[in-house]
């Protein structure tokens, strides 16, 4: 069967000239993202769809989510999801299951993430692009896409949780998106809290790649191993009532209103 995934065939086609990628960097590229479990998956499970895709990746992981507030969400509106990312992919994967087959279909998902490396996940996710003249494209099709009827989950955080001294696992602070948005197209806010982690050594290696002061998010290459670390667990979902777009009036700035619906994601039981 092909490999879908190749981590030698990537790293040399981004390199100049005949010189290739060092044998021990490609092996251990390749123990880090599960090369051959991620192909072995994707030869054996051919989903036609988003959310059918994501069921599959939690069968395969064997993993369940337990879900409370679905009874809060009207299938005859849409809305923004704002989701803490304490995962930075199976969260996403569980959300898009949970939400997706509950709204019929009329939903989408905004990631920047290892969520969009998988080609199933394309029909129903829109990729964040926060750089340069890219980011004007993006802004357009986000509008086209609140012109839809489709539900829109955002992770407003823009990056998966991580450790925070005096705060612990958290995420950083929300983008004031959701709230100009909300405001914009006249959209509810439904908050959700996803009770789940990663292991320590990601968080270390965060927390010490930025006391260094390296830029790149190189804990985010090992955002795989994380997934697949997660095998056989199970994971609570909290949704929270709606709140009303009418609420985020000029009393606080839209930055300070993402902030306060973070917090009320945090406390959602």
């Amino acid at each position: 069967m092909p490999n879908l995934v190749d981590v030698e065939k990537t790293l040399n086609s981004k390199k100049k000239g005949k010189k290739k990628a060092p044998k021990i960097l490609v092996w251990l590229l390749k123990k880090v993202i599960h090369q051959d479990e991620v192909n072995s998956f994707l030869n054996n499970n051919k989903a036609t769809g988003g959310v059918e895709f994501c069921d599959q990746v939690l069968d395969y992981l064997n993993v369940k989510i337990k879900v409370t507030g679905l009874e809060k969400i009207d299938i005859n509106k849409k809305y923004i999801f704002a989701s803490n990312h304490p995962l930075g992919g199976l969260d996403g994967m569980g959300l898009v299951k949970i939400l997706g087959l509950h709204c019929q279909g009329r939903f989408r998902l905004l990631a920047n993430d290892i969520l969009l490396n998988f080609e199933a996940l394309k029909d129903i996710t829109l990729p964040v692009n926060k750089h340069g003249a890219q980011m004007k494209d993006f802004s357009n099709k986000l509008s086209d896409l609140f012109e839809e009827e489709n539900s829109i989950l955002f992770f407003p955080a823009g990056a998966c949780s991580r450790y925070e001294p005096g705060k612990g696992i958290t995420d950083c602070d929300w983008k004031r998106t959701i709230i100009v948005r909300a405001i914009q197209h006249q959209m509810d806010i439904i908050p959700i809290r996803f009770v789940g982690r990663n292991s320590i050594f990601f968080y270390s290696l965060a927390f010490f790649r930025k006391r260094l002061g390296i830029k790149a998010n190189i804990e985010m290459l090992f955002l795989a191993h994380e997934m697949f670390g997660n095998k056989n667990k199970t994971f609570e979902v909290h949704i929270g009532d709606p709140i009303p777009w009418q609420m985020f009036d000029k009393s606080k700035s839209p930055h300070k209103w993402a902030q306060e619906v973070k917090e009320i994601a945090y406390k959602t039981r």
